[in-house]
């Protein structure tokens, strides 16, 4: 999959023009696509029909299957703090479009510019500069300064739009299927349900980056996981399975048993080449620290360094939320007890 920053090939700002001329001198080497827009957070099962009528329209059509997202996200870029929490961050979502299908990934900035354009201005950016002969869109999609423009606007320009029409779940409540609901269900520990919704286990990326070091200090050592986001969508104590990931975001094999040192080699996960990890995911209410968000992963019996690799965690078992101990000496012993009833799972889970 190709991904392109808008504000790399088209240099703001994006304004209308009425001198065809001028706009078409502009036209990028994109090749001609069908596109579909939106913030597909969590690409879950309702993105995925969306993407699977997009990639049928441009196979038919012998065009190029493309998808424009937003960084940050809208709501992001309005009010960071009440944000919705993220489901997916950037890496992840170039990651998962890229295996549903997805040739190329269109990244534009939401930011003041943008915010600006017309309905107009839009839709030129995208029939003039982008290369869009088609595009599959949601039923509620809005776009351009106060949100003026729909699918009919775009119709009405000349350009062939197709909507996709709510997709719902299979369960007696059939709601829609939204990033709303996955988050929703993440938060109440329900990562069943969410799998569901998403059509697969939900996972986080990152790098693992220095800490504070206060979980070795305790004798439970942890890998400080990059979240690359303002605030995840779960919270709270998991049993995990942790794979490691090459430059390509292939998984390694035995990844992870390869860095082990002192034959340390740690338990093994649920899944191949994985290792199996106790998870804490929040701000650490027992530390005093500033609240901001971490992901801390513990690998009973293994010892190695981890620092600067790319590891994908897999989100199993929902234990309970995050508490708040008096002291270390609490702490220590409520994380021992957790790291305990999460082997004492897996090892359920392995009858």
């Amino acid at each position: 999959m190709n991904t392109y920053f808008l504000e790399q090939i088209i240099k703001p700002p994006y304004a209308e023009s009425d001198d065809i001329a001028a706009i078409n001198s502009k036209v990028t080497d994109l090749a001609p696509c069908v596109l579909t827009i939106g913030n597909f957070d969590g690409v879950h099962l309702g993105h995925q029909a969306m993407l699977a009528q997009m990639l049928d329209l441009a196979k038919a059509q012998n065009l190029k299957a493309a998808v424009m997202i937003f960084e940050p996200q809208p709501r992001e870029f309005f009010a960071p703090k009440s944000a919705p929490a993220r489901l997916t961050n950037l890496q992840e979502k170039q990651a998962l479009l890229a295996e549903y299908g997805v040739e190329t990934l269109i990244v534009a900035n939401f930011d003041s510019d943008f915010r600006a354009l017309s309905a107009k201005a839009f839709a030129d950016l995208l029939a003039l500069r982008l290369n869009v002969h088609a595009l599959v869109l949601g039923d509620d999609f809005r776009f351009g300064h106060d949100r003026t423009g729909d699918s009919q606007f775009l119709r009405d320009y000349g350009l062939q739009v197709t909507d996709l029409h709510t997709i719902t779940d299979d369960t007696s409540t059939d709601e829609r299927i939204s990033s709303t609901r996955v988050r929703d269900l993440l938060l109440a520990g329900d990562i069943k349900a969410a799998n569901q919704l998403l059509g697969r286990d939900y996972t986080i990326t990152g790098t693992v980056v220095g800490g504070d070091k206060i979980g070795r200090t305790m004798d439970f050592p942890t890998a400080n996981i990059d979240l690359a986001r303002i605030k995840p969508a779960l919270h709270g104590i998991f049993a995990v399975d942790v794979v490691r990931l090459d430059s390509a975001g292939q998984v390694i094999s035995n990844g992870l048993t390869a860095l082990a040192v002192d034959n340390q080699t740690g338990v093994s996960g649920l899944r191949s080449d994985s290792l199996f990890g106790t998870a804490s995911i929040g701000t650490r209410p027992s530390v005093n620290k500033d609240k901001e968000w971490r992901l801390e992963v513990h690998f009973p019996q293994f010892k190695g360094d981890l620092y600067g690799e790319t590891l994908q965690v897999r989100f199993l078992h929902f234990l309970h939320g995050e508490r708040h101990y008096e002291g270390l000496e609490a702490l220590k012993k409520g994380i021992h007890n957790d790291v305990t009833d999460l082997l004492a799972w897996r090892a359920q889970q392995l009858d």
